[in-house]
C-alpha cells in the first residue's frame, strides 16, 4: 500500500498548489506584460433621447409680399352710371357719383381691396375707402359720394384701385364736373 500513500499525498499537494495559485494569481502582476491601468469605470448602457422635431407654423412672412401673385388684378372702366362728364352741379351740392366696372383680372376683390383717390381737390370723400367686393369676371357698380366746392368753376378727381399688397392697378376712373355760378 505504499503506492495508496503516495498518490493520496500527490493529490493533497496538486489540490494545495491549485488552491495556492489561484489565491495569488489574481493579485499577481507581472510588470513586464501589462504595465499598471487606472480604475475603469463601471458599464452604463446608453440612454435614448427622444428627438423631438418641431413642426413650424404656417406663417406669411413680410417676402411673400414680394413674391409674384397668383392671380393677375385688373380693372376696366365701362361706364359712368351717375354725372357723366361735364355735369353742370349747382355750387355745395351732394354728389353721388356712379361708375360701372368689369373685374376682369383673375383675382376676387375682397375687403382688402381699396380705392384711392389719386388726383384733385378734396371734396369731402376719404382719400382711401373699400373697393366694391367683386369675383372675377364679374362687373361691380363703385360709389363715391362728395360735395361740390362753393367756388364755380371745372373740377377732376380720379380714384385708383389698389391690391392688397399696396400695388395700383386696372383703369383710373374719374369725375370732371362743372360748378354753376351762385
Amino acid at each position: 500500500m505504499p503506492c495508496y500513500k503516495f498518490w493520496i499525498k500527490s493529490v493533497i499537494c496538486v489540490c494545495l498548489l491549485s488552491l495556492w495559485l489561484l489565491a495569488t494569481g489574481c493579485s499577481l502582476r507581472p510588470s513586464r506584460l501589462a504595465p499598471e491601468t487606472t480604475e475603469i469605470p463601471p458599464f452604463r448602457p446608453p440612454t435614448l433621447a427622444a428627438t423631438i422635431t418641431p413642426t413650424p407654423k404656417p406663417t406669411r412672412p413680410k417676402e411673400q409680399a414680394t413674391l409674384a401673385p397668383t392671380c393677375t388684378d385688373q380693372l376696366n372702366f365701362v361706364s359712368d352710371l351717375t354725372f357723366p362728364d361735364g355735369t353742370v352741379v349747382d355750387p355745395s351740392s351732394t354728389i353721388d357719383k356712379r361708375w360701372e366696372v368689369d373685374n376682369s383680372g383673375s383675382c376676387n376683390w375682397d375687403e382688402n381691396y381699396k380705392l384711392r383717390q389719386i388726383a384733385g381737390p378734396d371734396l369731402g370723400s376719404l382719400k382711401e375707402q373699400a373697393l366694391y367686393p367683386a369675383r372675377s369676371g364679374s362687373r361691380a357698380t363703385i360709389r363715391i359720394v362728395v360735395t361740390a366746392p362753393a367756388e364755380a368753376g371745372k373740377y377732376h378727381l380720379v380714384w385708383q384701385a389698389i391690391n392688397p399688397e399696396g400695388q395700383p392697378f386696372g383703369d383710373p376712373i374719374y369725375m370732371d364736373i362743372v360748378v354753376s355760378k351762385p
